[in-house]
């Protein structure tokens, strides 16, 4: 019964809800950096450095039934040529940049709007927790910020 309680109690916290709202928008927005990078960076790149498609960037390692050469990606998938695909890599790794750029700022951005201000500690009314050592209020059986429990059990 106690495992049931405390996993209603994860799950009514938001924790489960912002955890799965967040999956769905990073999938979405990973379909989109890739969209990006595949439909618009990556022959842009390929355009202006050497006039290359770079998703038919491939080296083949072992032809097919029908053997070579391929004049592109689709040719030898279907003839099962074996293949080192090297436009898809350089397309793949772009997007984990794109993304994590972005993820960097989004954090930042996040981060300065979680940061506390500035609080004015008044002795007779705040305390140091002895675990974090966060300044919280004199009364508090819990803390705050690390969620230790405050109240000395040693004197019940």
């Amino acid at each position: 019964m106690k495992i049931i309680r405390e996993l209603k109690e994860f799950a009514v916290k938001g924790n489960v809800v912002d955890m799965a709202v967040g999956i769905m928008i990073g999938a979405s927005f990973a379909t989109v950096i890739n969209s990006i990078v595949k439909d618009i960076i990556g022959p842009l790149i390929g355009f202006f450095v050497a006039r290359v498609n770079f998703s038919n960037l491939f080296l083949v390692l072992r032809s097919g039934p029908k053997g070579g050469p391929y004049n592109s990606f689709a040719d030898a998938q279907a003839d099962s040529a074996v293949t080192m695909n090297i436009g898809l890599f350089i397309n793949a790794f772009i997007s984990f940049i794109i993304v994590a750029f972005i993820l960097f700022f989004i954090v930042k951005a996040t981060n300065k709007l979680k940061r506390p201000q500035a609080v004015t500690t008044d002795p007779t009314t705040t305390m140091e927790c002895r675990y974090c050592l966060s300044t919280i209020a004199i009364k508090a059986v819990r803390c705050p910020y690390c969620t230790s429990d405050l109240v000395d059990t040693s004197k019940k």
